[in-house]
């Protein structure tokens, strides 16, 4: 079966980047010890394009979905040290997710 991956597609104005990256940098490890997990890159644009990318590879569907339904919405959906308990302004204006199989992969050798 192969792995499969999960971009998260994030529009996130100039403004919001280094907000972005430091909730980013704080959640750091939230996400390394749930079961299928095998990736995480957070991927800033360079030119041209005002959208982050989000890469995450997992084992099965079933591990990523679990994930989602599990600490991830969980994390969601807590309050994150606003003014008086509520969440903190979303960085990103918007998002989309794409889904992939792994059906070729290469590493440089060991």
């Amino acid at each position: 079966m192969p792995s499969v991956v999960k971009i998260n597609v994030l529009t996130v104005p100039a403004e919001q980047r280094e907000v972005l990256e430091r909730r980013f940098a704080s959640r750091a490890g939230a996400v390394e010890g749930s079961d299928g997990f095998e990736w995480f890159e957070l991927l800033r644009p360079v030119e041209g394009t005002d959208q982050y990318l989000v890469y995450t590879r997992w084992r099965s569907e079933e591990d990523f979905q679990n994930w989602m339904n599990g600490s991830m919405k969980a994390a969601h959906q807590g309050t994150a040290g606003g003014e008086g308990g509520e969440r903190p302004k979303p960085a990103a204006s918007g998002s989309t997710l794409w889904s992939f199989e792994v059906v070729q992969q290469a590493a440089p050798p060991a």
